[in-house]
């Protein structure tokens, strides 16, 4: 209906451009030049009519078109990595977990990597929304992780003790993990009380549990009241 309105209006437009013409060039133009006028005009006419079908033959075909809803092209696309909607979800969780492990740098950094290569493996990263995640911005955060070396050494100074080395800020910040020390250098401590200047330990890293075992310990001590 539309376009019919606009063809009508088009051909009234038309008629009265042509009259106003014809009435402002009545008497300055000859014959041919009025031939000219008017032939110009059918074909602006005709140009337009044919843009005006063309169009509709566009909507017609539009409206023919059967859409079909966000949920069945989900589910289609879903279909085509051999995904349920279920499936995705739990895949979501997932990245999302581990994505927060990364950026949190919660080590070690190699198990993170095996945890990421997993989800590259699974078809479903394939999709759009994960694609970018997994095998882009993911992995870029691991390559730009940097790890703490798993241990480092620690020369012995004059006044030293297993405790005051715990205590460090760059090694434990809690004198009661000095037993990780000692049980790392056993072949060099005899007597967790003697240690001498000069000698070299290794310092590994408290594992997550380790952590937390000293800091209760921590918190829980009591200082024996002085007498």
């Amino acid at each position: 209906m539309k376009f019919k309105y606009l063809i009508s209006v088009l051909t009234i437009l038309l008629f009265f451009s042509v009259n106003m013409v014809a009435q402002q060039k009545e008497e300055k133009m000859d014959e041919d030049q009025w031939k000219k006028e008017m032939t110009d005009l059918r074909a602006q006419k005709e140009s337009l009519t044919t843009e005006v079908n063309s169009l509709q033959t566009e909507v017609n075909n539009l409206k023919a078109t059967q859409v079909q809803s966000y949920d069945d092209c989900m589910n289609e696309l879903y279909a085509m990595v051999g995904a349920t909607k279920s499936d995705v979800a739990n895949f979501r969780n997932a990245v999302s977990e581990l994505e927060g492990k990364i950026n949190s740098q919660e080590g070690p950094k190699a198990d993170r990597q095996k945890d990421l290569d997993a989800l590259k493996m699974n078809k479903i990263s394939a999709l759009p929304e994960f694609y970018d995640r997994v095998h882009g911005s993911m992995q870029r955060a691991l390559d730009a992780w940097i790890e703490a070396p798993k241990e480092v050494d620690y020369t012995v100074v004059k006044g030293d003790c297993l405790w005051n080395i715990a205590k460090k800020k760059e090694f434990y910040g809690n004198g009661f993990a000095w037993p990780n020390i000692y049980k790392a250098n056993r072949d060099k401590i005899k007597n967790p009380d003697l240690i001498y200047p000069k000698q070299v330990f290794k310092i590994p890293n408290l594992t997550d549990e380790e952590k937390a075992k000293y800091d209760k310990i921590r918190r829980n001590y009591k200082p024996a009241p002085v007498k």
